[in-house]
């Protein structure tokens, strides 16, 4: 199919629903306790080579606890799903540093831009490097593509990206319409190999609860073959079961529940607390200088044991405080 009929970007995951079948035939449906650390989460679902996505939209409920431990654990060689990813698409291109390299391939739809705050020095370092693999969509694209994954289909048809340069660097099919003979793109199913998703309130089997907007994550937690929640608490199972319609992700989605109060830090969570800005300009400040970006790196990430020690260098329970008074003002 030449050009004029579809992109012509890389295709970095097989949209074949029967072959996602497969492995999820043989995911266990049983209700067991999946409650573990984020170091043991990472070490025994993250492997190197691996297609992530990432939860979240924005700096809005990411899972900065679970980026941080695969930076951490210095995995390699990952595809990943960029979108609206903004400091969780900044914590991986550290990966991309002194010739290591954490990112290989990545779907890009909004990536190294930390929204009003700028964009980030070391991530354009990286993706002008030359050493990504890219692939171009859009943000709606790349939530159609993990909905035809949930669904169990090998694409989603959409007229999003016609017409555009966009889709000439995609690797979306424009193919004609059975039913009006129109063209529509056909946007091929996205079955990542492992999902990071935070939630408000997980179960000990790992039934979530998400306040506030979800973006694509239901749909991302269908779609990948292996799920990793951090949630900001751990709620008994006899809450879910009195209000099942509260759950968002099902149980038999989730592969491990890591309890990580603040884990969305310096990102917000809705209801629960604001995002740390002065934070968020530190990391845009270090990274214009190597030297100081490694140096940085080294005291917050590599020579902390865990998110906690991350949190206590951020400014610990005083700051935390402080972002909760803002996002949820006393008296209200």
């Amino acid at each position: 199919m030449d050009s004029v009929r579809g992109g012509t970007g890389p295709l970095f995951c097989d949209p074949d629903p029967d072959l996602a079948r497969q492995h999820f035939r043989t995911r266990s449906r049983a209700l067991v306790d999946k409650v573990t650390t984020v170091r043991e989460a990472v070490s025994r679902l993250v492997r190197d080579g691996d297609y992530l996505g990432s939860g979240g939209f924005g700096t809005n409920r990411i899972a900065t606890a679970a980026l941080h431990e695969i930076l951490r654990q210095r995995r390699r060689n990952l595809g990943f799903a960029g979108h609206t990813a903004t400091h969780d698409f900044q914590i991986l291109a550290a990966g991309n540093l002194d010739g290591e390299c954490l990112l290989a391939r990545v779907d890009a739809a909004y990536i190294v831009g930390l929204e009003a705050r700028g964009l980030s020095p070391h991530a354009r370092r990286v993706m002008e490097s030359g050493q990504v693999q890219v692939c171009e969509w859009t943000n709606y694209a790349l939530a159609c593509r993990l909905k035809a994954a949930a669904a169990g289909i090998p694409f989603f048809p959409a007229r999003n990206m016609l017409g555009t340069d966009t889709l000439k660097h995609s690797a979306a099919r424009v193919i004609d319409c059975p039913f009006t003979g129109k063209p529509v793109v056909a946007l091929p199913a996205l079955y990542p190999d492992v999902a990071v998703i935070h939630v408000h309130e997980a179960d000990c089997f790992g039934n979530c609860r998400i306040h506030g907007i979800s973006v694509a994550d239901l749909e991302l937690a269908r779609a990948a073959k292996r799920v990793i929640i951090t949630t900001e608490r751990l709620i008994p199972v006899s809450q879910t079961r009195e209000t099942p319609w509260a759950t968002d992700i099902p149980a038999f989605c989730v592969d491990a529940v890591c309890e990580v109060p603040f884990g969305s830090f310096p990102g917000n969570m809705p209801g629960r607390y604001d995002s740390d800005e002065g934070h968020l300009r530190l990391w845009l400040e270090v990274e214009q200088d190597l030297g100081r970006f490694r140096e940085f790196l080294d005291r917050f990430i590599y020579g902390t044991e865990g998110f906690s020690e991350y949190l206590a260098l951020c400014g610990g329970a005083v700051r935390v405080a402080e972002l909760q008074a803002s996002e949820v003002p006393p008296g209200t």
